[in-house]
């Protein structure tokens, strides 16, 4: 063989290590690209999961109307999704939930009742405060007995209904009475706020100290009197995520529409201040 194709021969088996080399770069690279590619759209798919199934709230009596409107824009927002609401008093609702209750988030209307749930470790993170809310005098239509002011309650004659004292509506209306160094003997204590103000509503009394948004909630059913001594006990509502949620991602998608700026807006409507 002649020295000039001994150097072609050369050249083309170079040549061919070359472009096998090449293929294989190529089909690691396509291996690699598709490898990627499958692990981006799995992150994508996990990131945009759809929730589903159902959520158990248990909340503040005087939370009804307002969660209960969030609970169906909740389920519409997110098709497949049930919000299961337990309205109460807070210190009961708390008392069940320590109990072993199944639930996946509480929404307290006072931080005192949801520091039995945090106590008892049955809360996941740090309760936040979402709502306050603010004590009002409800008197039958008209307000036939002139009622004016919490010192109006103390009238001979008048029946007048609290909450319980155990209950943040009713530990509310203590703080105020104490603040006007008022003393009142109700004609019976309620376990909670719509149980004290459904009294009045059924003229079983003739007033009641309950929230303000229980009595925007009740329309003409009743008639609101404020009195100045209601910004003595103003209370604040937490709510929380909690530890032995069956759902806890739909549950912590629900707290995040209660604290949203929609949510909210529900909220104010009904009469709760901003936190």
């Amino acid at each position: 063989m002649t020295r000039t194709a001994r150097r072609n021969r050369r050249t083309l088996q170079v040549a061919g290590a070359g472009a096998a080399a090449l293929l294989a770069l190529s089909a690691c690279s396509s291996s690699d690209d598709s490898s990627s590619s499958k692990s981006d759209s799995s992150a994508s798919a996990s990131s945009s999961g759809k929730l589903s199934g159902e959520v158990t709230v248990f909340a503040a009596a005087s939370l009804k109307e307002s969660f209960t409107t969030l609970g169906k824009e909740f389920e519409e927002e997110h098709p497949g999704t049930k919000v299961t609401f337990s309205f109460g008093g807070s210190d009961s609702l708390a008392a069940s939930i320590t109990g072993g209750a199944p639930a996946d988030v509480f929404a307290s209307a006072s931080p005192k009742t949801m520091k039995i749930v945090t106590d008892a470790g049955d809360a996941s993170g740090t309760p936040s405060t979402f709502v306050r809310n603010e004590l009002e005098i409800a008197t039958l239509p008209g307000n036939p007995d002139k009622i004016s002011s919490l010192k109006d309650l103390t009238k001979s004659g008048l029946k007048i209904v609290l909450c319980d004292k155990e209950v943040p509506c009713g530990a509310a209306a203590q703080k105020a009475l104490v603040a006007s160094d008022l003393k009142l003997t109700p004609v019976s204590y309620e376990q909670d706020v719509k149980a004290a103000l459904t009294k009045v509503e059924l003229k079983e009394a003739d007033a009641a100290v309950v929230y303000k948004t229980d009595v925007h909630a009740a329309g003409d059913k009743v008639e609101g009197v404020e009195f100045p001594e209601s910004a003595d006990a103003i209370n604040d509502y937490p709510i929380t995520l909690l530890k032995d949620a069956q759902n806890a991602e739909a549950a912590k998608a629900f707290i995040a529409l209660v604290q949203s700026a929609e949510g909210q807006q529900v909220l104010t409507a009904a009469g709760f201040l901003k936190p």
